[in-house]
Parts: structure tokens; C-alpha cells; sequence
């Protein structure tokens, strides 16, 4: 197949060579011409993922419309906060690209103020194409070292062949799982985020195994209550883009999320830690619009108010895991 891959980051970068892996024409384009010149000219992406040497056959770009006009997929792996601009980018340039089919995103979060999920997101901006979700735990540079993966990709499309799809994204180191709920795959995708910055705060206080894992066994029953009332599949949230990928953030230390909760358990300011930043932190805008849906649905959500709360109402990481402990008891 021919895909097209759009963002240059780490995940971008990461997914594209593992397709040019499988026998795939492929095309990675970048925001930035320099971004763009410099990958080419060294065979590595310096900036994002660095260390990790790209092959020959994998094509840069910087200009959409001549890699669309070969292109049958185009793979969106933006930060969620511009992936509307990178579709509308696409959508400019779809007069020539008539071989072009299918949108999958890779990105983890809402959009801000509209809170609409990164498929909704692809159907209103990019009309007549399949949309579709790709998830699951995912670190891009053991990707991108052919270390085994599993992902699901997730549509409700029932124009689209989504199980060729599925076998032309598999190969010996990434296994890719089929679901008909890209509700549950991309709610999952974003409120592991938001977790994830807790469990960091956890670690950041020092709190111990114990915390972590009672955090994470809540925050799981929280993602299956909040996902259920917004129209998912309370299953999904069990498989991989819910529970493997809550699991794979909250834990690996790796994780950007984790890392940004570390620093703020550890007494740094959330403000000063993001303007510092290079790399996007999901779970930082992604918070702010669950919570927004929250409140506006009456939905509860202990655990995400209290992380709101740190990170936009100047709340104490320590004050906020008491008012947690203190909550009225329940059964499980």
C-alpha cells in the first residue's frame, strides 16, 4: 500500500519506518522544511527520535499534494491540538489524490472547546474518507527498533474493508486487533493521559507500589464509568487502548505524562514545567476538556477533579491524594 504519513514527531517518525518495514511505500512529511532537509540529508530525526537510523526507501516530504496524489492512507499523527489544522491541510490539497481512501489518527486527546475525539475530528474535515483510530500502548522508539507491539485499530465505517487494513498494518513486530468502538479505543487514548500525570504525581510524593496500584485500579473503574456514559463499550476499556495503554503510561518512565506528574508531585509548577517543553504533554489540555464534559453532564470523576485541580486551581499534589483518601467509603 501506499501511505502517507503526516507530523515528523517521534510517534510519526517511529510508525513510518515500521511501515516501510513491511514492504509499504511511504512518505513522511513534515511540518518545517528544515525539519524536512535535515531528516533527509542525515537519515535520522534528530529533534524527536534521535539515535535511531532511518532507511533509504523511507521518502520526506514537506509539500501534501504531491505525496497525496499517490497515496491511498494518510496517516495523521499530530498532537490532538493540530489535528484540525493538519486535516484541513489535506482537504486543500485532495483534488489530485484519487487514490485516497482512508484517514487513520494516531493522536491521544480531544479537541479543545469542541471536546470532539480526533475521528470526529477526520469526518468533518475530511469528508468521503474512511476515519479511523489507531491505539494501543506504544512507545516509538521500541517501535521503531522492531520490539513487539500490539495495537487496535478502531472504526465504525461499514463502507470501508477495515480487516485489509488491519493485515496490511501487521507484521511480525506490531500484531494490530480489530473494534467497532472508536468511542471506547479514543476516550481510553485520552484519559489514560490524565491518569498517567497522577500516578507520576504519586511517584513524585514517594508514595509507594501500594498508591500506584490502588491509583490505577481506580482510575480504570473511573475510565469505564466516564467512557459508558459517552456512548463506548465498557469492555473496550479493558483491552488495549484502555487498560494496556493506561498501564503502559502511568508505569513506563519513559512517558511524557508520567514525567510532567513526576516533576509537579516533586513541587514544580505545572505552567513553568509546559513552558519549558519541547514535547506535548496530552494530559495537560486533555484534563481541561474532561472536566469540562464532566461538569456539563453532572458525570462524576474523584479522581480527574482532583487532578484538574492541581494543575489549574493551584491544589497541593499531597492534599489532593487526601482528599481522595478522605472521600465517603463505598463498595468496590
Amino acid at each position: 500500500m501506499n501511505f502517507c504519513v503526516v507530523g515528523a514527531g517521534a510517534w510519526g517518525t517511529a510508525f513510518a519506518l515500521h511501515l516501510v518495514r513491511l514492504g509499504h511505500s511511504v512518505t513522511l512529511v513534515a511540518r518545517r522544511l528544515d525539519h524536512a532537509m535535515q531528516i533527509t540529508s542525515e537519515h535520522e530525526n534528530r529533534d524527536y527520535l534521535p539515535e535511531v537510523r532511518l532507511p533509504w526507501n523511507l521518502q520526506l516530504g514537506h509539500e501534501l499534494k504531491p505525496v497525496l496524489m499517490e497515496a491511498e492512507v494518510v496517516i495523521l499523527a499530530s498532537p490532538s491540538h493540530g489535528l484540525r489544522d493538519w486535516c484541513s491541510k489535506v482537504q486543500a490539497e485532495r483534488s489530485g489524490a484519487t487514490r485516497l481512501v482512508a484517514a487513520i489518527s494516531l493522536s491521544k486527546g480531544l479537541e479543545l472547546g469542541s471536546h470532539l475525539r480526533p475521528v470526529e475530528v477526520i469526518s468533518e474535515t475530511l469528508p468521503g474518507l474512511a476515519s479511523i483510530a489507531l491505539s494501543g500502548p506504544t512507545r516509538a522508539v521500541e517501535v521503531a527498533e522492531g520490539k513487539p507491539t500490539a495495537m487496535v485499530l478502531a472504526s465504525d465505517e461499514t463502507d470501508y474493508d477495515l480487516a485489509t487494513l488491519q493485515t496490511a498494518l501487521s507484521g511480525p513486530a506490531l500484531r494490530v486487533y480489530l473494534s467497532h468502538d472508536p468511542v471506547g479505543v479514543e476516550l481510553g487514548a485520552c484519559l489514560k493521559n490524565v491518569y498517567a500525570i497522577a500516578a507520576g504525581c504519586c511517584d513524585g510524593l514517594g508514595l509507594g507500589d501500594n498508591a500506584r496500584s490502588a491509583l490505577l485500579t481506580r482510575a480504570l473503574a473511573e475510565m469505564v464509568r466516564l467512557g459508558s456514559a459517552m456512548g463506548a463499550r465498557a469492555e473496550t476499556f479493558y483491552g488495549l487502548g484502555g487498560f494496556g495503554d493506561l498501564v503502559a503510561t502511568c508505569c513506563g518512565t519513559w512517558s511524557r505524562n508520567r514525567e510532567f506528574g513526576f516533576e509537579i508531585g516533586r513541587g514544580a509548577s505545572p505552567i513553568e514545567l509546559l513552558d519549558h517543553r519541547r514535547t506535548v504533554v496530552e494530559g495537560y489540555r486533555t484534563t481541561a476538556s474532561f472536566h469540562e464534559l464532566c461538569v456539563q453532564r453532572e458525570l462524576r470523576a474523584p479522581i480527574l477533579s482532583q487532578i484538574h485541580a492541581v494543575l489549574y486551581e493551584g491544589l497541593r499534589p499531597d492534599a489532593a491524594i487526601g482528599a481522595l483518601m478522605s472521600r465517603d467509603l463505598m463498595r468496590e
